[in-house]
C-alpha cells in the first residue's frame, strides 16, 4: 500500500476521516514520545504530555499552512507543550527520587555495572531538574535533542539572539548546579 503524504492525511482529516488522522498521528507519535521524554522522566507525565500534544494537533489541524514540513509543525506544538508543562510543573521530592527508578540503558566500558554511568546520567538529569523551565527547554533541545540555534528559534519562536543567550546562560546555571552539587 502506498503511504499517502502527510499534507493528504491532513486534508483527509480535515474531512472528517478519522482513520487519517489515526494515520498521521501513527507516522509521529515515536518522534513525540522520544521528545517529551527528554523534558521529563515520569512515565505518567510523558504518557499525559503526549497525549494533550495529540489533542492539541486535532484542535489546531485547521491552523496547519502546509507551508512547512507537518513534522515541523507538529514539533513545534510538542516543545511548547513541553515547555508550559515545566513551566506549571513545581520540583519535588517525588520528582528528585523517581530518577533512582530509571531503567539505564547506557554503560560504562570501565564499568562491569555500568554504576558511573548511572551516576552520570542521574547527575545530569537532577541539574537539569534544578533549571527555570526555560533554560531547560534550551538545553534539552540543543544538548539532547542536538537542535540548531535556527530550529530552537523556529520551533519556540524565540529569535535566535534570544536562544543564544538563553543556552549561554543555561550551561552556565547547569555547569553551577554541577559544580555544587559535586561539593555536597
Amino acid at each position: 500500500m502506498n503511504e499517502l503524504p502527510d499534507e493528504r492525511l491532513v486534508e483527509a482529516a480535515l474531512e472528517g476521516d478519522e482513520e487519517a488522522f489515526i494515520r498521521l498521528i501513527g507516522r509521529y507519535k515515536r518522534r513525540v514520545l522520544n521528545l517529551v521524554a527528554r523534558f521529563t522522566l515520569i512515565r505518567d507525565e510523558v504518557d499525559d504530555i503526549c497525549q494533550e500534544v495529540f489533542i492539541k494537533v486535532y484542535h489546531r489541524l485547521r491552523t496547519y499552512r502546509n507551508d512547512a514540513p507537518f513534522e515541523h509543525w507538529l514539533s513545534r506544538i510538542a516543545v511548547n507543550t513541553c515547555y508550559d508543562a515545566l513551566r506549571k510543573k513545581k520540583l519535588t521530592r517525588t520528582y528528585l527520587s523517581s530518577l533512582q527508578a530509571l531503567p539505564f540503558e547506557i554503560a560504562d566500558p570501565a564499568s562491569e555495572d555500568g554504576q558511573s554511568a548511572k551516576e552520570a546520567y542521574e547527575l545530569i538529569y537532577r541539574g537539569l531538574a534544578q533549571l527555570k523551565a526555560a533554560d531547560r527547554l534550551v538545553i534539552t533541545l540543543f544538548e539532547l535533542e542536538e537542535k540548531s540555534i535556527r530550529e530552537i528559534a523556529q520551533l519556540t519562536g524565540w529569535g535566535e539572539s534570544k536562544v543564544k543567550v538563553r543556552a549561554f546562560r543555561a550551561r552556565k546555571a547547569l555547569k553551577k548546579i554541577l559544580e555544587d552539587n559535586d561539593h555536597e
